[in-house]
């Protein structure tokens, strides 16, 4: 029996780009669906969640994520530009924000074609892995095509429908909240939530006493 688990992912959260390969492998390895369901980033839902934190927040947060790139040997670079457009010193989010409503409602146009992980993963090596200007010339449309899709095509649904992906969006959202977490990358099976980049060998060892195997 194939089993099936949600993810909970943001664009914006560098912990969510060093979670998704593994999710990623581990639907290839596994017989289990992933629906990676995307999330609007606390930057977003939250605009004062930054201003809130410890000052030691942002260092810690920093060295973490590139000691667990580094631990994974996972390609890592601050993203260029940022999804979210945001002052880093006085961590104030900008009104205007070109970039994370089209990527979350291309996220989830894909979920809509069954191939929100590939896409979101080939996106996210863009975002995080060190590209320049992903946002520009031919990366994105690269991405879509290597997770099976058309960008365009994504593109022309992001703008027409827009208000009904961002409907789905926040039932994702509620879904989240729903199986007793709030952060991401969540990866809920059976009701039960596995947070953070972490957790993906306990989500399994969790998922193998229900059945889980092995492909092949």
């Amino acid at each position: 029996m194939t089993l099936a688990a949600d993810i909970f992912w943001s664009f914006r959260s560098p912990y969510s780009y060093l979670a998704i390969g593994r999710y990623r492998q581990l639907a290839e390895d596994y017989d289990v669906t992933l629906n990676l369901r995307p999330v609007y980033p606390l930057a977003v839902r939250e605009p004062n969640f930054f201003e809130r934190n410890h000052p030691n927040w942002l260092r810690y947060t920093m060295l973490d994520m590139m000691r667990v790139a580094a631990f994974h040997n996972i390609p890592f670079g601050p993203p260029r530009p940022d999804p979210i457009v945001q002052d880093i010193a006085t961590r104030k989010i900008a009104a205007d924000q070109p970039y994370i409503y089209r990527l979350t409602r291309l996220g989830q146009a894909a979920a809509r074609r069954g191939k929100s992980l590939a896409f979101c993963h080939e996106a996210a090596m863009l975002i995080w892995g060190g590209a320049q200007n992903w946002h520009e010339g031919d990366h994105l449309k690269g991405a879509a095509e290597r997770a099976g899709l058309d960008l365009a095509e994504l593109d022309a649904e992001a703008a027409s429908d827009a208000t009904a992906l961002d409907a789905e969006i926040a039932e994702n959202q509620a879904a989240l909240e729903a199986s007793g977490h709030w952060g991401v990358p969540t990866l809920v099976f059976n009701e039960e939530p596995f947070f953070g980049q972490d957790r993906i060998d306990m989500a399994i060892w969790r998922m193998e006493q229900n059945g889980l195997k092995r492909r092949g």
